[in-house]
């Protein structure tokens, strides 16, 4: 079987799962953010980690959801995160929900495009958190650093690729995200997903070359075939076929919880893990330093060209 075939395979028929949200240890005294937490996976996820006594920001872009879902985790697990207004379509809004996000945690240790441009896909799964890594993190790196130094354990990055990565456009053009549009809609909504995926890895890999001696751990997640709203926009044939292959909401939460949570995972720097809670092998063609180098100076020139 091609090794393409064999992966797509592997991680949208995965085996049942052995890592369990009962496995994660107790995380009093650890402060995590959560992008996207007011539904689906985020949720879970927040949900899981309030169980286990983290201090929990849900990061959303709509304050009346995000009150909702604060509440009906305040229902669920007796603890009750904190809101941090987060709309990923905009820089500005980044800037600002990463100002209160390290006045919070520092004090005590010390067709559619974004509101600036960008292809929506690009802009949201790339230059920004979680659904895409960038932005934001380089923001708050200077909490991940102090916690990283106050330990015992290192600070920890989850980004959110998809099986999407194994199959990239060719020759990808970085002036079809914003400039050339006609560029941007010949590689279509699904081209532009697939590269924003691959992208993640790419800056993974990159984050974790620069950073690793930071006692930051950066690594990338699959969390598979889930039912969750992101299959809204599908139509036809695609939604019939994705349907017979979605798992439950919970189970999208497995991968990246394992990775941000599990006592072995500061040993997980650079590392890429497919469903469920499984190290997986990313697509080569994203571990290369001169795509991360590319990539990286192209993330910094947009943030520079946007302040």
């Amino acid at each position: 079987m091609p090794t393409l075939l064999k992966t797509l395979v592997s991680q949208t028929l995965p085996p049942k799962p052995t890592f369990s949200t009962d496995q994660i240890p107790d995380l009093t005294g650890r402060v995590i953010l959560v992008t996207g937490g007011n539904a689906g996976i985020g949720y879970e996820t927040a949900k899981a980690v309030l169980i286990k006594n983290a201090k929990v920001y849900l990061a959303c872009r709509s304050r009346e959801k995000g009150e909702k879902a604060i509440a009906s985790l305040r229902a669920q697990t007796g603890k009750e995160p904190f809101f941090l207004q987060l709309d990923l379509a905009s820089l500005a809004s980044i800037r600002e929900a990463a100002q209160k996000f390290l006045e919070g945690v520092m004090e005590p240790s010390i067709d559619l495009r974004t509101a600036d441009g960008y292809d929506l896909t690009i802009g949201t799964n790339v230059l920004v958190p979680s659904k895409g890594p960038y932005y934001f993190t380089s923001l708050i790196l200077p909490a991940l650093i102090a916690a990283a130094d106050e330990g015992p354990h290192k600070a920890r990055i989850v980004n959110t690729s998809s099986i999407a990565s194994e199959m990239p456009p060719k020759n990808l053009d970085y002036t079809a995200f914003k400039e050339d549009d006609k560029k941007r809609r010949a590689l279509g909504s699904a081209g532009l997903y697939s590269a924003s995926k691959w992208l993640t890895l790419v800056y993974t890999a990159e984050f974790s070359r620069r950073y690793k001696t930071k006692g930051i751990v950066s690594s990338a997640v699959n969390p598979g075939l889930i039912q969750s709203e992101l299959q809204r926009h599908l139509t036809g044939f695609r939604a019939w076929a994705t349907s017979k292959m979605l798992q439950p909401l919970p189970y999208g939460a497995l991968t990246q919880l394992y990775a941000g949570t599990s006592e072995q995972g500061d040993e997980f720097d650079g590392a890429y893990f497919v469903p469920w809670a499984r190290k997986g092998t990313p697509n080569p063609s994203s571990q290369d330093p001169a795509e991360g180098k590319k990539l990286w100076e192209w993330l910094e020139a947009q943030v520079k060209a946007n302040e």
